[in-house]
C-alpha cells in the first residue's frame, strides 16, 4: 500500500477504483467496502484508491467541535489500512478552501483531474462540495461525460456502518473493549508518547510508562485497568494499562494514562507506544494507601497475564490456511550437498510447502541421483549453467508460490526454521524479503560469512553484516538476536514474495554470482519495502560450498559486481564522486594484495575493471529498466534507506580498528538503531 500526502505528487492511476470517506476505526463495515473495491480493481486489472481527509472535516467546519471523538488517529488509520490489500491511500489535507469547492469543481478539479477514476464507490447519501450540494445523481451525470461509473452502496449497508461506529464508541466509553473489538474486526488501539511522571509506580514495584495522547479528539475508553498488548519499536509485550485520576493519590489527583509493561526494563522517554486493548480488568477505585494499592495491582497483573496467555494461545492455534511456499535450491555439480542436506530440508514441517531443485546445467550425475533417491522432489532442468543470478531467474518462471525461499544446496536447516520467517512477513505486508540467522556449519558457535545476522551497506556501497565485517566473523553470543530491519538479505537463505521477485525485475543476470541479492534488495528498498532478519530462525551454512570465498574468481566478482550495484542504484549526482573514489580504493586494495603476494587477486581486480568499463552503457540501460520496475512496485514516495550506515566501514575497520558490528557508534543513530526489534 502506497500512502500519498501531497495532492501535487500523485501518480497517474490506472483504472482507478476509488472511494471517499473518513473511515474512522476501519471497522467491519469499512472493511466490506474495501473488499468490494479490491475485487473490482482486480477484475479490471486496475488500482484501488481510498481517499480520506485530515484533519477531520468537522474540526475545520465547526467552530467548537468539542464532542468529536475519533476511534483512530490518522496514523492509526493508516496502520490499519495496511492490512486490507489496498493499492493506494490518499490523505487529503482538508482546509476551508477545499471545503468551498463547488460540487462541479469537486468532481472535475479534484476527482477527475487528480484520480482519473474508472469507478467511484460511494454511499447512497454521499454529499459533497460547498453547501453539500453534490449528490450521486450529479456524480453519475458527470460520469457519463467523463467516462467513469458510479457504484452506490445500498442504504442498509451505510446505515449499518453508521450504527457500528456509534456502537463502537459506546462500547469503548463503557469499557467493553471486547465488544468493540468484535465490531471493529480488530483490537481498539491507543497510541501515545512516553513522558515523565511522578515515579509512583517505581516506588511500589510497578513501574509505568506515562502516555501523552497528542490528539485531543482521540476517544479514551472508560477509566480502570485493562489487559493490553504493547508495541514498542515493532516488538510486542504484554502489559496492564491504567486510565483514571488516581483517587488513592490525592496529592496527584489528575487524569493519567500509564502502562506497566511486563518483562521490560528499557528507558523509553520520548518513544512512541501502541497499545491494543484486550480486556477490561476492573474499574478505577480508591484504596486506603500505597500498600493496599500494591496488593491490588499484584492481583491485576495476575489477571492480565492470564488474559494475555489465553490470547497468545489463540494466536498460536489459529487454523487459517498458510500461504504457499516453495523452497527452490539451485544446483550446479552439487550432488554431495544434496545428498547431505536435502533430507534435512524435507523434514521441514510446513503444510503448504513444495521443494524444488533447479539443476543449472550440472555435468555430474546430480539429476540421476535426485531421480533415483528423491523421486518426490520436483526438478527443473536448465540446459546450461546460467550462474546463480540468471539460473534463479529461469527457474522461478516455472514456480508458482506466494513465497520463494532461495536456499543454497550447502545449507543445513533446523527444526521450525521456516514458520518464523513466513509469520513475520504475513504480519507486515511491507516486508519484501527476509533471512534467518546464518551460522557456520563447520564452526557452529560462529556466524557465517555470507549473511550472519543480516546485511548492511555503508555510505560508499561496501557491504557488511551484523556479526561479520570484512573477513572477521564474530562468535554468536546472542548479541544480534533481535528481529531487525536490514539493508540486504543473504542469497544463501532468502525468503521473498513471489510476485515481487518478478515485478521488481528479478536478479540482474550480468552479476552471474555474488552481490546479486544486494542489488535486488536495494531495488526493493528503493520501492519503499523493508528487508528483515529473523534470528529466531537459524540455519547453518557450509560457506564456499558453491563458490569458494578465497579464490581470485570470488575477488573478481566481488569488485566487479559491487561497482555494478552502486552504478545501478545510487543517484547520478553521487556517482560523479563515488565511482572515482571506489576505483581509488580498489587500487589501494590491490596494493594490499601485492604486499600479501596474492598476485592472482591483483589480476582479478584489474580484470574486474576491464569488465566494468565496457559494460557501463549496458548497466545504465538496465538501471533505467529497473527504475521503471521500481516505479510500478513502489509503496512509498521515498526510498527506505534504513540500515545504510552513514559512515565508511573501511575507515572504521582499517583505521579505527572497529572489527565488530556492536563497536560501531549507533546509540543515537536511527539508521543503525533497531527499527524493528522483535524477539528473534
Amino acid at each position: 500500500m502506497k500512502v500519498h500526502n501531497d495532492l501535487n505528487k500523485l501518480p497517474a492511476f490506472h483504472n482507478a477504483v476509488i472511494t471517499i470517506g473518513s473511515f474512522d476505526g476501519v471497522h467491519e463495515g469499512h472493511q466490506m467496502i474495501i473488499r468490494r473495491m479490491h475485487d473490482l480493481a482486480q477484475d479490471m486489472q486496475g488500482e484501488s484508491v481510498l481517499i480520506t481527509f485530515h484533519p477531520h472535516p468537522r474540526l475545520v467546519l465547526e467552530q467548537e467541535p468539542h464532542d468529536l471523538k475519533l476511534i483512530t488517529t490518522i496514523e492509526e488509520k493508516i496502520n490499519l489500512l495496511q492490512n486490507y490489500g489496498l493499492d493506494h491511500v490518499v490523505i487529503v489535507p482538508f482546509t476551508k478552501a477545499f471545503s468551498q469547492l463547488t460540487a462541479t469543481q469537486y468532481i472535475s478539479d479534484f476527482l477527475v483531474s487528480r484520480f482519473n477514476p474508472h469507478t467511484i464507490v460511494i454511499g447512497y447519501d454521499h454529499q459533497f462540495g460547498a453547501g453539500r450540494k453534490g449528490n450521486t445523481k450529479l456524480l453519475r451525470r458527470h460520469g457519463a461525460r467523463k467516462n467513469f461509473q458510479v457504484i452506490e452502496i445500498p442504504k442498509q449497508e451505510i446505515e449499518t456502518i453508521a450504527i457500528s461506529s456509534t456502537k463502537i464508541r459506546k462500547a469503548l466509553t463503557e469499557g467493553a473493549v471486547e465488544q468493540a473489538a468484535r465490531l471493529l474486526g480488530h483490537a481498539f488501539t491507543l497510541t501515545g508518547t512516553v513522558v515523565h511522571g511522578q515515579q509512583i509506580g517505581n516506588q511500589i514495584g510497578f513501574p509505568t510508562a506515562n502516555l501523552e495522547i497528542k490528539s485531543p479528539h482521540k476517544l479514551i475508553p472508560y477509566t480502570g485497568i485493562y489487559a493490553v498488548r504493547v508495541r514498542h519499536q515493532e516488538q510486542w509485550f504484554g502489559g496492564m494499562l491504567y486510565i483514571g485520576d488516581r483517587p488513592t493519590l490525592k496529592e496527584h489527583h489528575n487524569r493519567t494514562i500509564e502502562v506497566n509493561i511486563f518483562d521490560f526494563d528499557k528507558e523509553i522517554y520520548g518513544d512512541k507506544l501502541e497499545l491494543q486493548f484486550i480486556q477490561f480488568i476492573r474499574a478505577d477505585q480508591a484504596f486506603s494507601g500505597l500498600d493496599a494499592l500494591r496488593d491490588q495491582l499484584a492481583l491485576d497483573r495476575k489477571s492480565s497475564l492470564s488474559v494475555l496467555a489465553s490470547i497468545e494461545q489463540q494466536i498460536q492455534t489459529d487454523t487459517r490456511i498458510k500461504p504457499s511456499v516453495s523452497v527452490v535450491i539451485l544446483n550446479y555439480n552439487g550432488k554431495q550437498w544434496l545428498e547431505k542436506f536435502l533430507p534435512i530440508v524435507q523434514e521441514t514441517d510446513y503444510p503448504e510447502l513444495s521443494i524444488v531443485v533447479a539443476d543449472n546445467g550440472s555435468t555430474d550425475d546430480s539429476l540421476h541421483f535426485l531421480h533415483t533417491h528423491f523421486p518426490s522432489i520436483e526438478t527443473i532442468t536448465l540446459e546450461k549453467n546460467y550462474g546463480f543470478a540468471d539460473g534463479y531467474n529461469h527457474a522461478l518462471t516455472q514456480v508458482e508460490s506466494e513465497y520463494y525461499v532461495l536456499l543454497n544446496s550447502d545449507v543445513s536447516v533446523t527444526p521450525n526454521w521456516l514458520d518464523p520467517l513466513i509469520e513475520l512477513m504475513e504480519r507486515d505486508q511491507s516486508i519484501a524479503a527476509c533471512q534467518p540467522k546464518l551460522k557456520s556449519f563447520n564452526e557452529t558457535e560462529y556466524f557465517e560469512y555470507a549473511g550472519a545476522s543480516g546485511g548492511w551497506l555503508d555510505i560508499l556501497g561496501y557491504p557488511f553484516c551484523r556479526g561479520r565485517i570484512f573477513s572477521i566473523t564474530e562468535k554468536d553470543n546472542g548479541q544480534y538476536d533481535n528481529t531487525q530491519e536490514i539493508f540486504w538479505a543473504s542469497g544463501a537463505a532468502l525468503v521473498i514474495r513471489g510476485r515481487l521477485f518478478h515485478s521488481i525485475g528479478g536478479f540482474d543476470p550480468a552479476f552471474f554470482a555474488h552481490a546479486e541479492e544486494i542489488d535486488l534488495c536495494w531495488r526493493l528498498k528503493r520501492a519503499g519495502y523493508k528487508i528483515m532478519v529473523r534470528p529466531r530462525s537459524i540455519v547453518y551454512h557450509v560457506g564456499g560450498g558453491t563458490l569458494n570465498y578465497n579464490t581470485p574468481q570470488k575477488t573478481y566478482l566481488n569488485f566487479r559486481n559491487t561497482l555494478y550495484t552502486i552504478l545501478k542504484n545510487e543517484p547520478i549526482s553521487k556517482l560523479l564522486w563515488l565511482i572515482p573514489l571506489r576505483l581509488s580504493m580498489d587500487f589501494l586494495a590491490g596494493l594490499l594484495f601485492l604486499t600479501q603476494r596474492k598476485w592472482l587477486h591483483v589480476r582479478a581486480i584489474v580484470k574486474a575493471h576491464w569488465s566494468f568499463f565496457p559494460n557501463i552503457r549496458h548497466t545504465l540501460r538496465t538501471r533505467q529498466q529497473h527504475i521503471e520496475c521500481i516505479e510500478q512496485c513502489s509503496i512509498n514516495d521515498q526510498p527506505n534507506m534504513t540500515a545504510q550506515y552513514q559512515k565508511s566501514i573501511v575507515w572504521q575497520y582499517y583505521v579505527r580498528r572497529k572489527r565488530y558490528f556492536n563497536q560501531l557508534k549507533y546509540e543515537k543513530n536511527r539508521k543503525l538503531g533497531s527499527k524493528y526489534p522483535l524477539p528473534g
